[in-house]
């Protein structure tokens, strides 16, 4: 009998190897596949037009930092002549294979759906021309930009034996610019880097007729400028991409901040993974970019059509046009927060637990106003914190620092290591140890990824805990932008448990802390889920049938990957909801038939871990910082807290039920790791999930004032009457 005609009580079913690698699909190609998802929403006319000019720079950031990440390590592995398969039965060089043949359609499509966004603003007068379209007042324009802002800031760079290869920076925009001298039939080459910065767009605006044109294709048609007397024969574009794994052995290591700041360094030089060349250039010059950058020319270089480096097609992006982007959006204040008493403690204190959803309500006037008032109330004793990524100018930074001066003891925990963040958490470290934070960098050998903010408060009652536990990083920036959920609560048994974190972050010793009611990792959170996986297949029967509802952005773990292809197999229906990365293969009839995976891809990016058990009616919350990974499990420090009021867990049922039953913003994974996405009907398949989850929470906040507004019409009629 074929495994497929198998049914779940078939006992033939107990021979299936949960360890054969058919069973599990590839890391990278299923990252890939997200990616996919996320430029078919530049794709869909449904979106607003500037919204998917945005999927699709997200789409060429994404691919940036797969070479930069996956790709880099990969062919790390390569060079050290790694053996050992994958999971899924492949070698490193067929993973890379793999990955450039989807990545190379990838391409395609952006190179398609670029045409037809620029045609497509071209209609809302918003136009992407080159240089020789404009008319002579806006050269004239043009001209007088390049010469005041960018000609001071050019330094190119010839290649000749006096004047060996230039050195080419990550991501940088570069020009291959040919030149002879009108009497000469030789070609000089030189690289021009392109000033793209900050305070230095990529593309300009000229004039008010709605033309845009590229920093490059400005500098490439004032060249003569730069090589006067000379005859400019090409001029072309080329971009790359380098490792950005260069992590040491922190073992090893006697100082921390040193090791990553050395590590940046060597990051800087890193073996180059991706060259990126216009299209059309020029063959000769492909092969000798391709040689001097030591790259294979026919599997690491990628012709590209229309704007290399897409990314920065995030400035048109954000132009000023509100009518043709999504209905803005204010985060909500929360409604348990809506308090007479302006004490966020003492309203936490009334509620016990608080259950924060952003971007939906508020950061500012929930994480980031409790902070604020610890930094300030005397009663405040202590603050002690996580801190994994921050915004660049960070509210949060400052009311440490405030917290410190007012006589707090302030204790940081900050993760160096935040991949691309590692030189302003240098920074945000340097700057906390300035003003008398006691800063440490966590235990060696593991990021510290929890998000936690622990005061200690001096109440009527004796000292009392207060915690906030969240599953995103403590940044304003991507709070408005990311959906995490958070827990305010001052839990006796949370707050017990913290101190032993803390402990342990501050310290490295003894991991195997008691912890009554935190998940944690490295050691504890991958024993307990699996225990309650198989807690859920043993419990299953027709009266009580198990359910398993798991939210992450990813599952690679495989040690979960088996024990939920055994829950599917014992009856019990798992539900997941993943946003990219997922090993696990659904609808397998007599494996996965009972698993299914969705993905939710829409105007926010889905960010938050919850993890829900029947546990035979003795249901089971959690949320927190983890993902369904290798990583998170067994080498971070990660935390997920019960949600145990009965109030908070409706909440959290609501929004699980919602998104699992959506219909605009859903995809169905299938068997081989492709997704299809569920077919929109009327209104309730038409709307996107996040703007039915905006409005969810403007009713609860509606409801909250309502109930607020008869609290003080009754406490005026009684002061009235007295």
């Amino acid at each position: 009998m074929a495994t497929s005609d198998r049914l779940p009580h078939d006992p033939l079913i107990a021979a299936i190897d949960l360890n054969d690698p058919q069973w599990y699909l590839n890391r990278e190609l299923t990252w890939l596949a997200f990616n996919r998802r996320v430029l078919h929403e530049g794709q869909d006319d449904r979106v607003p037009l500037l919204e998917r000019v945005f999927f699709l720079a997200v789409v060429g950031s994404n691919l940036d930092e797969f070479f930069m990440k996956r790709i880099g390590g990969l062919k790390q592995q390569v060079g050290a002549m790694v053996k050992e398969l994958s999971v899924d039965g492949r070698l490193p060089q067929e993973q890379i294979d793999a990955c450039a043949v989807v990545v190379r359609e990838l391409l395609r499509e952006q190179e398609e759906l670029e045409v037809e966004l620029k045609r497509l603003l071209t209609r809302r007068k918003i136009r992407i021309v080159p240089y020789a379209d404009l008319s002579l007042t806006e050269k004239s324009l043009a001209e007088r930009y390049f010469l005041d802002q960018v000609y001071p800031l050019l330094t190119p760079q010839g290649m000749d034996p006096a004047h060996p290869f230039p050195f080419i920076s990550n991501l940088s925009i570069n020009l291959l610019v040919g030149v002879t001298y009108p009497d000469s039939e030789y070609r000089y080459l030189n690289r021009i880097k392109v000033p793209v910065s900050e305070d230095m767009p990529r593309f300009l605006s000229i004039g008010d007729t709605g033309h845009w044109i590229t920093l490059e294709d400005l500098i490439g048609n004032n060249l003569e400028m730069l090589f006067p007397g000379m005859v400019v024969e090409t001029c072309e574009t080329f971009r790359v991409t380098r490792n950005a794994i260069t992590e040491p052995n922190q073992e090893q290591a006697n100082d921390l901040l040193q090791m990553i700041e050395s590590a940046l360094r060597e990051r800087k030089f890193a073996e180059i993974v991706r060259l990126e060349v216009g299209w059309g250039m020029e063959e000769q010059h492909r092969g000798m970019l391709a040689a001097e950058l030591g790259v294979d020319e026919d599997r690491d270089v990628f012709a590209v059509d229309g704007i290399v480096g897409k990314r920065d097609l995030m400035e048109i992006a954000r132009i000023d046009r509100p009518e043709l982007r999504f209905p803005p959006h204010k985060p909500l204040d929360n409604v348990d927060l809506l308090d007479e008493d302006p004490n966020i403690f003492h309203v936490i204190r009334k509620h016990g637990s608080i259950l924060l959803q952003h971007p939906y309500e508020s950061f500012d006037s929930s994480v980031e106003r409790y902070l604020r008032e610890a930094s300030t109330d005397p009663k405040v004793r202590a603050i002690k914190m996580t801190l994994y990524r921050t915004a660049g100018r960070s509210r949060v930074i400052e009311y440490l620092i405030d917290a410190a001066q007012n006589g707090k003891q302030v204790a940081v925990v900050l993760e160096l290591k935040a991949r691309f963040d590692e030189q302003a958490n240098i920074r945000w470290a340097e700057t906390l140890e300035e003003a008398g934070i006691h800063v440490t960098y966590g235990v060696v050998g593991l990021k510290t990824h929890c998000k936690v903010i622990f005061v200690v408060r001096k109440d009527y009652d004796g000292l009392r805990r207060y915690a906030h536990i969240g599953t995103g990083n403590y940044h304003a920036g991507t709070a408005r932008m990311y959906c995490d959920l958070g827990l305010l609560t001052c839990d006796a048994d949370i707050g017990a448990d913290l101190t032993e974190l803390f402990n342990y972050l501050t310290t490295g010793y003894t991991p195997m802390r008691r912890y009554r009611k935190l998940l944690c990792s490295p050691r504890m959170l991958k024993k307990a889920l699996l225990q309650k996986i198989e807690r859920e297949i043993k419990n299953h029967n027709a009266d009580s049938p198990g359910l398993i509802q798991l939210k992450a952005n990813g599952l690679e773990d495989r040690d979960v990957v088996a024990a939920l292809y055994r829950a599917s197999l014992a009856g019990v229906q798992v539900d997941l909801i993943i946003r990219d990365t997922c090993r696990l293969r659904p609808g397998i009839p007599g494996l996965s038939e009972n698993i299914r995976v969705i993905s939710l891809v829409g105007r926010f990016l889905e960010h938050t871990r919850m993890f829900y058990f029947r546990n035979q009616g003795e249901e089971e919350y959690f949320i927190g910082s983890a993902d369904l990974m290798q990583r998170n499990l067994e080498s971070r420090v990660e935390v997920c807290v019960p949600v145990e009021s009965p109030k908070l867990r409706l909440q959290l049922r609501q929004l699980l039920d919602l998104q699992l039953s959506n219909r605009r913003n859903v995809w169905e994974m299938q068997p081989d790791g492709s997704s299809s996405q569920r077919i929109s009907k009327g209104r309730e398949g038409s709307v996107c999930i996040h703007r039915r989850l905006i409005e969810q929470a403007e009713k609860r906040l509606a409801a909250g004032n309502r109930r607020l507004g008869k609290k003080k019409s009754a406490k005026k009629s009684l002061r009235q009457e007295q």
